[in-house]
């Protein structure tokens, strides 16, 4: 193995460890902006506050460009590191537009925006018939953070359980935190679609990352975002536990960003989901945030069409589970594969319960997830 590789590995690491766009994006005034838009009775639009960033984000980008990329001999990893320099650097330009209307621009040339095919996708998904009402039991955030504990430690993973006050989402993996929204309530299955989600892969790609020779897996691959939530989903359907009311919060996701791509309005968008689409309110709320933080945040989209993507590698390649590997792209999945080969990576150690044992699938289910092009 090629010495340069590693010494070339452990700087781009050390240039951009800390970075991460969610923490930044994150409304530091989420919960009063949320009262005083019901208050109004849906008339006065939320202005979230930011965390003022601590990224140098000038010294940062010349520092990725000086890295010695000609020091590596192999073609391949040439190219799969200047990938990640590049999208570090698009990563970089976003912390300085959070909270300004250029946000919507940096994000769209990192993540791209629905194509038709995915509004079609959601479309087909949200003119399907409504489930019937759950009747399960109802846990609050301390009964899903024993649950959770109880899953992590059955698949053996290192982790630490935080209860947080300032979050949109039930819950979230950062690093080794499995942080739990105070405020969340959900029912047993969609605490086991969390488990697998949140758990599953994305504390379980990230032991695997640490336990690799290369930062790299840590860092991820460009836009691995499609990959990585595919995948989480992913997990939810091969568990049992996708039910057609969170594919329909995947669908109206994706139209959830089409509308601030084009009509740049918080409250259009809120009223959408709502009367169009028949969203609760709390519901329309938190999808509609979701897309709006940090000025436009266009990555939600990518939920659909990373699990029809990565429905179809679960199906098609031999290797696939090598994308636990780290934060792994499906584009990449050859050349990690072939990395896994030469010894630069190791094969992941933790593989996603639901990806080594996954449930018995209704033919409904399977129908629909293999509806979606």
């Amino acid at each position: 193995m090629d010495k340069h590789v590693f010494t070339l590995d452990a700087a781009l690491y050390n240039e951009v460890k800390g970075i991460n766009i969610l923490q930044a994006v994150a409304p530091q005034n989420y919960r009063q902006e949320k009262s005083a838009f019901f208050d109004s009775t849906y008339r006065y639009t939320p202005k979230f506050t930011y965390s003022a960033t601590q990224v140098d984000v000038f010294s940062r980008k010349r520092a990725l460009y000086n890295l010695p990329l000609e020091s590596l001999t192999n073609p391949i990893l040439i190219q799969l590191y200047q990938q990640v320099i590049h999208s570090y650097a698009d990563k970089l330009d976003q912390f300085l537009a959070v909270g300004t209307p250029d946000f919507l621009y940096d994000s769209m040339r990192y993540y791209g925006e629905p194509t038709a095919k995915d509004i079609r996708n959601a479309h087909f998904i949200l003119h399907l018939p409504d489930e019937a009402d759950s009747e399960e039991h109802v846990y609050d955030s301390n009964e899903i953070s024993n649950w959770l504990s109880g899953f992590a430690d059955e698949a053996g993973y290192d982790y630490e359980i935080v209860l947080d006050n300032t979050m949109i989402a039930n819950a979230m993996v950062s690093d080794l935190k499995v942080k739990v929204n105070q405020s969340a309530r959900i029912n047993e299955t969609e605490l086991k679609a969390l488990a697998h989600h949140e758990l599953g892969v994305h504390l379980a790609t990230t032991l695997n990352a640490r336990h690799q020779p290369l930062k790299i897996m840590t860092l991820g691959s460009p836009v691995n975002t499609t990959t990585q939530e595919g995948l989480a989903i992913l997990c939810e359907y091969l568990s049992g536990n996708l039910t057609l009311s969170r594919l329909k919060v995947l669908a109206m996701r994706v139209l959830a960003v089409a509308s601030l791509i084009k009509d740049k309005h918080f409250n259009d968008t809120f009223l959408l989901l709502k009367e169009q689409y028949h969203a609760p309110d709390e519901l329309a709320f938190t999808i509609t945030a979701r897309v709006y933080r940090g000025g436009g945040f266009t990555k939600d989209y990518l939920y659909l069409q990373g699990f029809r993507q990565m429905l179809n590698g679960y199906e098609q390649r031999d290797d696939f589970h090598h994308l636990l590997c780290g934060k792994a792209s499906y584009e990449q999945l050859d050349l990690i594969s072939e990395m896994i080969k030469e010894g630069y990576l190791h094969a992941p150690k933790f593989i996603s319960p639901a990806i080594k044992n996954p449930a018995q699938l209704s033919e409904v289910d399977k129908f629909i997830a293999h509806a979606i092009k």
